[in-house]
């Protein structure tokens, strides 16, 4: 019996209950022998008790734990004791990608395949290292507070699949294959009909099968075609819904044959969402028997007799005359056939086949010929404009960057292909950073890769930018961050220069710019090879910065969350690790910013504190509680005192207004007055009284 506080395997402590399943429980602990967090999960007492399914789970865990992947919840460890069983996983904080549906509904396409992407990937591994899941569902799919997207339960997949139905009861068997659902064998493809389903339910909102029983449910993956997901959101484009179909086959066939050949349509369904490119083979009429016509002989007949020799013919027409020699004239039905046959082989139909025979092998040898030709540079004739043609340069236009920000027109320009240079400008009549001219008029053509010279407003002459061309990246970028520069590295190829090394700069060494602004420097990446040029994700939510970044062949990094000053930005990512249009290896890893808006501002409180003096009846010596509370609920004291003043120093208020709340009690004693008129004597008893005294209070900006 696992309890809060307890210390398994002599170094994982439990410190509480994290979530609930139908065949374990899972618990945060702390593991101290490498001072970290991790997740325990602990079978329940009647799987324990199954000596048979422990045994497999056993298996089953110890190979999982092999398994390292950025998208699948790693297992650390797998142990026993007391008839506890359990294994130690990684601690991902986030929730389940159910919970995540259930939140928002339904996701947008752009979600939901960035998502799959990232669940295939952890599959793929898991699949490469002979281990398949058998139960993908949005319950075993973790989305982290970073936006990573995890599958977990890869180590009692194998050794639960008798129980899943069963102990899972509605959960499992919504995503279980048909051959799942009969009993039957089950491989990788199982797991890519259940991702067809989890991806249903993410484009849709809903599952495609749905009942009253287990039973009927199963039956229906069995027996019923599977619903369209447009047919729920018409805007789903037409591959997606063609993946998702080829997904939840019931022949396993007729599916994805890996989870690589899914991961290539889903990357292209980013891309080209509206074509029709996902291709279902149909296994059974692909290798159904049926009649050969006469025309298909006589084609079969056609085709063979082009790939044989004139020798091979000529030996199929003596063949033919010993045969015809041979026949026995008096059978009568056989004469029918032989008949029907003289029809099909015709001897004129063979003379003029090995004539069209002939003719083909000459256009064939006359072609090798030729290509042969002119890659030696015999035939030359032809092939200038073929050339020219494919030396054709991708041009785009220029845009209009005269007035901008020089830091939005170098975004700007990055986008489009182009390469922007830097030069200043001493100008009163602009604000510093506008951009005043270019070295290209908008509107016109320019190739991609082109060189935009930006002549950029300074109110001052500046300091003199210091020459890093030839300098490794970490050298340049320490010098001109010593003279007061932002450093902002390009990436290039450049066969000459040095991989990691400065090929040019902008500004130039030894011009003047203002001191804070940013020096471009393009580093070598050496020559072409195996590179990806790094797409603009600032201004994406995460999910999508993680589609086109996964799209591009590269992988998210770490995400972090910072303060920034433009609003627009709020909730979206505002910083990348690598600037735009650099480039470099297939599977670098990204580092996001996500921005949580601009820094808020701050404000103080330093002063005396004077006593309740609104209130007539309050006295100097009473007993006072003072409450100091923000606009925004924020109490910044409370305290009870007879002295005034109250000394207050308070920072960091996020509030620009408060209120000081005084309460304190008035003691009124008793009291005798007599009548002048009557002489009757009144007694007023004494009374105490709770008082309070609200005073507005205006905060100073930090």
């Amino acid at each position: 019996m696992i309890k809060i506080g307890m210390m398994i395997g002599d170094r994982y402590e439990i410190l509480e209950r994290i979530g609930t399943g139908g065949m374990s429980d899972v618990y945060k602990a702390k593991d101290h022998k490498l001072n970290r967090f991790v997740a325990v999960k602990v079978l329940k007492q009647e799987f324990s008790e199954n000596a048979n399914f422990v045994s497999k789970f056993r298996v089953e865990a110890q190979a999982a734990a092999g398994l390292m992947h950025p998208n699948i919840v790693n297992v650390y460890d797998v142990g026993e004791e007391q008839e506890i069983y359990y294994i130690v996983m990684e601690l991902v904080e986030g929730i389940t990608l159910k919970k995540y549906i259930e939140k928002k509904a339904r996701l947008s396409v752009k979600e939901a395949i960035s998502i799959a992407i990232q669940v295939s990937m952890g599959i793929e591994a898991a699949h490469n290292n002979h281990i398949i899941h058998r139960d993908i569902k949005p319950q075993n799919i973790i989305i982290s507070k970073e936006g990573k997207v995890k599958v977990t339960d890869f180590g009692i997949a194998k050794a639960a699949t008798s129980n899943t139905i069963t102990s899972n009861v509605m959960g499992s068997v919504h995503y279980t294959s048909p051959e799942q659902a009969r009993g039957g064998y089950s491989d990788e493809k199982s797991d890519i009909y259940s991702l067809g389903i989890t991806m249903f339910e993410m484009l849709t909102g809903r599952v495609p099968f749905n009942g009253e029983t287990t039973v009927a449910i199963a039956i229906k993956h069995i027996q019923e075609e599977l619903p369209s997901p447009r047919d729920y959101v018409p805007e789903i484009p037409i591959s997606v819904e063609h993946i998702v179909c080829k997904c939840c086959q019931k022949s396993p066939d007729r599916r994805y044959q890996s989870m690589a050949e899914l991961i290539v349509d889903l990357k292209q369904s980013l891309i080209n969402p509206d074509e029709d490119f996902v291709k279902v083979i149909d296994p059974d009429e692909e290798a159904s028997t049926r009649m050969i016509t006469d025309r298909d002989m006589v084609q079969i007949k056609r085709q063979s007799d082009s790939r044989d020799s004139m020798d091979e013919a000529m030996r199929l027409r003596r063949n033919n005359a010993r045969t015809y020699e041979e026949y026995d004239d008096d059978d009568e039905e056989d004469d029918e056939d032989w008949e029907d046959d003289e029809e099909d082989y015709d001897p004129r139909m063979e003379k003029v086949t090995t004539i069209l025979a002939v003719v083909a092998a000459l256009l064939v040898g006359g072609i090798l010929i030729f290509f042969v030709g002119r890659t030696l540079g015999v035939f030359s004739m032809g092939t200038g404009e073929a050339d020219a043609e494919q030396e054709t340069v991708e041009q785009v236009e220029m845009i209009r960057v005269v007035g901008m920000d020089v830091d939005e027109a170098k975004r700007e320009l990055l986008a489009l292909g182009l390469t922007p240079e830097i030069q200043y400008e001493v100008s009163t009549a602009y604000k510093e950073g506008t951009v005043l001219r270019a070295s290209v008029q908008d509107g016109i053509m320019v190739d991609k890769n082109s060189n935009v010279i930006l002549t950029v407003a300074q109110e001052t002459e500046g300091i003199t930018v210091p020459s890093v061309t030839g300098k490794s990246q970490e050298e340049a970028t320490s010098i001109l961050e010593k003279e007061g520069f932002v450093v902002n590295a390009v990436e290039s190829y450049d066969a000459s220069v040095e991989n990691g090394f400065v090929i040019s700069q902008s500004p130039e060494a030894n011009t003047m710019a203002p001191e804070g602004s940013s020096i471009i420097i393009r580093i070598s990446q050496g020559s072409e090879e195996n590179k990806v040029r790094v797409p603009n994700v600032i201004g994406m939510t995460e999910m999508d910065a993680t589609a086109l970044l996964t799209e591009s062949d590269l992988v998210v990094g770490t995400v972090t969350e910072e303060e920034n000053d433009d609003p627009a930005l709020a909730d979206k990512v505002c910083y990348q690790s690598y600037s735009m249009g650099s480039y470099v290896d297939k599977g670098t890893a990204i580092d996001i910013r996500i921005s949580i808006g601009p820094a808020q501002q701050m404000y103080r409180y330093a002063e005396g504190i004077a006593g309740p003096t609104e209130d007539a009846e309050y006295q100097g010596g009473m007993l006072v509680n003072v409450i100091v509370t923000a606009a925004d609920g924020t109490q910044l004291l409370n305290t009870q005192t007879s002295t005034f003043p109250v000394t207050a120093n308070f920072t960091g208020i996020k509030s620009p207004t408060g209120v000081i709340t005084f309460t304190f009690t008035v003691e009124r004693q008793e009291t005798t007055t007599t009548d002048p008129e009557t002489g009757e004597t009144v007694t007023i008893p004494g009374s105490s009284e709770t008082k309070t005294v609200h005073r507005p209070v205006t905060f100073v900006e930090e």
